[in-house]
């Protein structure tokens, strides 16, 4: 067995109303269970999962599940803090998580960004699309996901675990690509300032 030689460290944030299944969703993620039983999230829940992403690489992912409900939004800066990607996620029975759901992109744009400014990567969970009592269609989903920033979206379920596995690997996937694009125009500016100092050096030298 080949020894890995680096490894991503992520801390990731899943939010979205009270009772649309994100702690489920992260059981089943990370423990590979599902429970019916709802026990509502105080506060903050923590879990971790390490990925093997490769011959040479791992992900180590800090998942933060966020509670929904109204009393605990005063705490999202302190819980978004570090953030390098985000679930945003609804139930699909219910219209208003769906129209609460730009409440809370726009609460993480607000206190959680990249070093460049950019919003971190975001990806928009429909779940729940198991049951018949479906009232969000996907056209409104997918023009709310182009209009707010998020990079794509699914339908989930946790409960028959329809890509719950395949929404977090695109999400890292997303984050990977983003903190290459992030290093690549760090690097670049980087160049810059050297190049330009250097001049202003020779301009001092020539004097």
């Amino acid at each position: 067995m080949s020894s890995f030689s680096k490894q991503h460290v992520m801390k990731i944030v899943i939010i979205g109303d009270a009772a649309v299944g994100k702690t489920s969703f992260v059981h089943r993620y990370v423990n590979g269970q599902f429970s019916q039983t709802y026990l509502p999230t105080m506060g903050v829940d923590f879990s971790v999962k390490v990925l093997r992403w490769s011959e040479k690489e791992t992900v180590r992912l800090h998942i933060w599940d966020i509670a929904g409900q109204e009393r605990f939004v005063s705490m999202t800066r302190v819980y978004y803090k570090g953030a390098l990607g985000c679930v945003v996620m609804f139930d699909v029975t219910k219209l208003s998580s769906f129209l609460k759901c730009h409440h809370w992109k726009q609460d993480l744009d607000n206190k959680v960004m990249l070093p460049s400014g950019a919003p971190i990567p975001c990806i928009l969970l429909a779940n729940k699309c198991d049951l018949p009592e479906r009232v969000v269609t996907a056209d409104s989903i997918a023009e709310f996901s182009k209009n707010n920033g998020f990079f794509t979206w699914m339908e989930t379920s946790v409960r028959d675990n329809r890509n719950v596995d395949e929404a977090m690997r695109r999400l890292v996937q997303e984050i990977l690509s983003v903190q290459s694009s992030e290093d690549q125009t760090l690097s670049s500016l980087e160049d810059s300032v050297d190049l330009q100092s250097r001049k202003a050096t020779k301009r001092k030298n020539c004097c």
